[in-house]
């Protein structure tokens, strides 16, 4: 298949196709006129990857499941090494999350006392 059809039955675009395919989670050949060509194989691949991604994870966290990626990584038990990476991740974006609440935090505050208490939303 064309990659724009590989990008509508996996609901991606061709961009991230080709990024996903620059990175070396998927690949594919060439036809005779250039157009990049997919297998089967590769909407099972890219589900599995936007899977991933949608998670939480990053495409460089997604490599570690480059041996599984072709399978039901969903139903699969985790390894050890790939629960390690979320779990890493997991961290991150808790890190994350914390410094952002601690900043808005301080934003309302000062909005507050600039305001005498009167936080009025900004249309």
């Amino acid at each position: 298949m064309r990659i724009g059809e590989l990008a509508r039955t996996t609901g991606t675009t061709a961009r991230a196709l080709r990024h996903y395919e620059q990175a070396g989670m998927i690949s594919s050949e060439r036809a005779s006129n250039g157009y990049r060509v997919y297998d089967e194989r590769a909407v099972v691949r890219v589900r599995n990857i936007r899977h991933l991604l949608a998670a939480g994870l990053t495409l460089d966290d997604v490599r570690v499941f480059l041996p599984c990626l072709d399978g039901d990584v969903v139903a699969a038990p985790p390894s050890d090494r790939g629960l390690r990476v979320a779990l890493e991740r997991l961290a991150i974006l808790n890190q994350r999350i914390a410094a952002q609440t601690e900043t808005r935090d301080r934003l309302e505050t000062a909005l507050r006392r600039a305001t005498g208490g009167r936080i009025r939303p900004v249309a």
